[in-house]
């Protein structure tokens, strides 16, 4: 049984760019990749931060770097993708998990708000697949893409407008793409987690928010990051996830199951 397992998630020799990555959940991703073989490319603004998170990875026996981007500029994110092949020779898998979070009331929210949500939340998942699906595509890779959406993505939720909104085109667009590349062996996921206390959402976590996503959870409890690694790896993988392709992925504790 082990090494079935390790057949099927064995990602030995393949690198994998984590946009978001010095996030808290990209950067459990990051680490459950890393122990699964791949090499880690943690791109995002906080160098600091992916010092630590590489500090987990390389104690942990995995490996990898940090790679400074702007998510949503296609001048940063063709940087980023041309210094990871300059240093590792290919990219196999994408994570696209850069994120930003508003409570702002629907008729109080100004351009420069929804402008700044829709650049970090649908922009920059454009640019990437876009930039990187170029070099799967003209290289024939048989890559893995994963778009992190939310569950606002899928049941519109109270308080977040802009962000619902634009993790919705985000289902849309993995959708698409996973239509228009799959006969290429390019496969594109959407995973979607259900409520993962993290610095791009505490700011809407107030006590009464709480008490309602709890109620509406059928396990009682927030998602630990660590608690997203199964379905990266399903995800990630040519051999365990060979067929999944244009689905949401949903992680949630039994929140999409609850009604009343």
């Amino acid at each position: 049984m082990n090494q079935l397992i390790h057949d099927l998630f064995d990602l030995t020799g393949q690198v994998a760019v984590i946009i978001g990555g010095t996030g808290e959940l990209c950067g459990a991703m990051a680490e459950g990749l890393a122990g699964a073989g791949a090499t880690v490319v943690l791109a995002g603004r906080s160098e600091e931060k992916a010092l630590v998170r590489l500090d987990k990875i390389t104690a942990a026996g995995g490996q990898g770097c940090f790679i400074a981007v702007e998510a949503s500029s296609r001048a940063s994110l063709t940087a980023l993708k041309d210094a990871a092949l300059e240093k590792y020779g290919r990219v196999d898998i994408l994570v696209n998990g850069a994120g930003a979070n508003s409570a702002t009331p629907f008729l109080d929210i100004r351009d420069d708000e929804f402008e700044r949500l829709f650049n970090i939340n649908t922009t920059a998942v454009f640019l990437a697949c876009q930039i990187f699906g170029e070099y799967f595509v003209n290289e024939k890779v048989p890559a893995s893409i994963i778009n992190l959406g939310s569950m606002s993505g899928l049941i519109p939720l109270s308080r977040v407008f802009t962000y619902s909104m634009t993790k919705a085109a985000v289902h849309n667009l993995s959708r698409n793409l996973a239509r228009e590349w799959a006969p290429l062996g390019i496969r594109v996921n959407t995973l979607v987690p259900g409520f993962f206390p993290a610095e791009q959402n505490r700011k809407v976590l107030n006590p009464e928010r709480v008490e309602n996503i709890l109620r509406h959870t059928a396990a009682k409890r927030f998602g630990e990051p660590r608690e997203l690694l199964g379905a990266t790896l399903l995800l990630a993988s040519n051999k365990a996830g060979s067929f999944l392709n244009g689905i949401e992925m949903v992680v949630d504790g039994g929140y999409s199951a609850m009604t009343i």
